[in-house]
């Protein structure tokens, strides 16, 4: 079957496909850095992330055989890291339906402050990490794994309405955080 997506990597791939250990490790290489910021913000701890970025990298090994090149190998990769950490997480148990009372939320689904202000990327990176796991992983796999509240409902198993709700509560910590890490400064 001819791969529909050209991947700039496809001879690693296919010595992959050979079980090529040197290949699989110029693989490694060259994805593990995305692929651990990938999950690192979903898992949120770094010994963690790097404990499923090897189940994840060793499970694609195992499955190479698989990729059909429909699309980017990247994608492909990418979405077994999030599988992975998704599970790690379910396997802690973590309860995506725990809210804070507290928060005081507005009506409308959208903040400003995320959508209309630069940050430093590094505030924002540290201030993400402090978020409850719940909030964290809704936030990342919506803004920087691009899922949509239906798909991050069947993920989580949770109902559309509590991804939004997660989402909400996700930016307005966030935005208490970039705030008073401002306010700190100045």
């Amino acid at each position: 079957m001819e791969s529909l997506y050209k991947n700039i990597h496809q001879d690693i791939i296919d010595r992959c496909k050979e079980g090529d250990r040197e290949a699989q490790f110029q693989l490694y290489k060259l994805y593990y850095k995305s692929m651990y910021n990938t999950s690192l913000r979903i898992a949120g701890s770094p010994s963690d992330a790097e404990d499923i970025m090897q189940e994840a990298f060793l499970s694609a090994f195992r499955k190479i055989g698989t990729y059909e090149g429909k699309v980017s190998f990247g994608a492909w990769l990418k979405k077994i890291v999030i599988n992975r950490s998704l599970d790690y997480l379910k396997k802690k148990k973590i309860n995506f339906e725990d809210v804070d009372d507290n928060l005081n939320l507005p009506d409308e689904e959208e903040n400003p402050f995320i959508e209309n202000r630069e940050a430093d990327i590094r505030k924002i990176k540290q201030a993400m990490m402090k978020l409850p796991e719940g909030y964290r992983v809704v936030f990342s796999l919506y803004f920087l794994e691009g899922y949509d509240h239906e798909e991050i409902a069947g993920i989580l198993n949770i109902s559309t309405g509590s991804s939004r709700s997660q989402l909400l509560r996700a930016k307005r910590k966030l935005q208490e955080c970039l705030l008073g890490e401002f306010f700190s400064i100045n």
